[in-house]
């Protein structure tokens, strides 16, 4: 039975594979932003389209209207050398060289004997020297030599004559050669410049809209506030800017729903247990009841973490932070839990973030290092796109099939190391939470020390 790659390779044969390393290809050369994108779109047909009726004009018209021209010269050429053969006498050269000026536009001179200069080299753009020359060649036979470059407006052409004399002829150019082509060139590129500068103007109105409703949607990602956008442009970048704000809107209506009834819910709570710590502060130190009272303080916090992780700081606006105030407030936590704490700071000091709750973020990850290690070194690094900080330890760390299980909310990890003091299994779903809000993450993996790495980076 035949293997499911050599059916594969069967089915896709071997030109897909060169289809597909040329789409690869394209797609790291080509821009990825859609202004860039919109522009190919309009210049790449543009251009096209253009080569294509230049080459035709040049290949077609521009050469069969040269070749007129070229054959009409040498006709005038061939007629002069005709009667240069027939009236060899000097006084009839005379008549035949004012023939030539006053009736056919070309100035002659008949030299006696001698040698053709020797060839020229053929020019870049040889369109003129080729069909004059096949022109000569044609219709008088005999030999010539022609100069098309040495003066851009005079074309020279000598020819040998029977006797050995050598004629002189000397053309304006514009009658061998259709010279005013350039003007349809020049129409054209102009009306394709004014064309591409249109295109280019509505295209920037038309991106500015969805740069502004991107700009909306990340900011709203980052719980900043977008109080000045509203829908523009086009009817459908319109309508996804509505669908924004409403969408907006929706989730504003729940997250305060949802801050009303933990408010109402705190408030029922904390009245019953300040009850309970009530009845048994009443009860006087009866050491029946000293678990009961470590029950009640443990549900205090318990309920305090749930409501913060609920309530996850989103009424909190965005505002400046100091890296230095952070690392210097966490400096004075690991001195009190007696900890060895090594910090950098890479980078601008001041961060755009909503402070408090990153502040909690950065404190959850070291106090969870201080608690289970002994060395701790945080290291921030704040780029122009990204802010990056990592806390390593020295602890037990964390399994790597447990790494996303702990930011689950309420789970405990007992092998090693707890999210709270508390227990309640909060500590990292919060941490995570609040860069997430902040258009970030936090990720675990292995620290350099030798237990666990906590790495958080948000965008700037």
């Amino acid at each position: 039975m035949a293997s499911f790659d050599s059916i594969r390779r069967e089915r896709t044969g071997p030109g897909d594979g060169a289809w597909k390393r040329l789409t690869r290809w394209l797609r790291r050369r080509l821009p990825i932003g859609l202004y860039a994108r919109s522009l190919l779109i309009v210049i790449i047909p543009m251009v096209l389209l253009q080569s294509v009726v230049a080459f035709v004009f040049m290949e077609r018209h521009w050469q069969l209207v040269t070749q007129r021209l070229s054959a009409a010269v040498t006709s005038d050429i061939a007629a002069i050398v005709d009667l240069i053969t027939t009236f060899p006498r000097d006084g009839d050269i005379d008549q035949v060289v004012r023939i030539a000026r006053e009736q056919l536009n070309l100035n002659i001179a008949v030299e006696p004997g001698g040698d053709l200069p020797p060839p020229r080299p053929k020019p870049f753009f040889e369109i003129l020297d080729q069909i004059l020359s096949e022109e000569i060649s044609d219709k008088i036979r005999r030999p010539f030599w022609i100069d098309t470059v040495g003066n851009s407006k005079i074309v020279e052409i000598r020819i040998k004559l029977d006797d050995g004399r050598i004629l002189r002829v000397y053309a304006r150019r514009n009658q061998a050669y259709a010279s005013n082509t350039h003007i349809f060139l020049v129409w054209m590129v102009g009306a394709s410049l004014v064309l591409l500068t249109i295109a280019i103007l509505f295209l920037r109105g038309q991106i500015r809209p969805i740069l502004a409703l991107a700009s909306a949607a990340e900011n709203f990602g980052k719980g900043q506030k977008i109080d000045d956008f509203a829908p523009r442009g086009a009817e459908e970048i319109r309508r996804a800017g509505l669908a924004f704000i409403l969408m907006r809107e929706r989730i504003e209506r729940q997250i305060e729903q949802r801050t009303a009834m933990l408010t109402g819910v705190s408030h029922d709570l904390r009245t019953i247990l300040t009850r309970f710590k009530l009845q048994l502060a009443l009860a006087g130190n009866n050491p029946d009841l000293e678990s009961l009272n470590q029950d009640v303080e443990d549900m205090q916090n318990m309920l305090e973490g749930y409501l913060s992780f609920a309530r996850g700081e989103a009424e909190e606006d965005v505002g400046q932070l100091k890296l230095s105030d952070l690392m210097a407030r966490l400096a004075a936590e690991a001195e009190l839990y007696g900890k060895t704490l090594t910090t950098c700071i890479a980078g601008e000091d001041d961060i755009r973030v909503r402070p408090a709750a990153f502040t909690r973020l950065i404190a959850n990850l070291a106090s969870n290092a201080y608690r289970y290690a002994n060395s701790v070194r945080i290291e921030a690094r704040h780029s122009a796109k990204w802010l990056t900080i990592t806390v390593d330890d020295d602890g037990p760390g964390i399994p790597e099939r447990s790494r996303e299980d702990v930011f689950k909310p309420f789970f405990r990890l007992d092998e090693a190391r707890n999210l709270d003091s508390s227990g309640t299994g909060l500590g990292l779903a919060i941490a995570r939470d609040i860069a997430r809000s902040h258009g970030g993450n936090v990720i675990l993996g292995d620290s350099p020390l030798g237990g666990l790495r906590a790495t958080v980076r948000v965008p700037t």
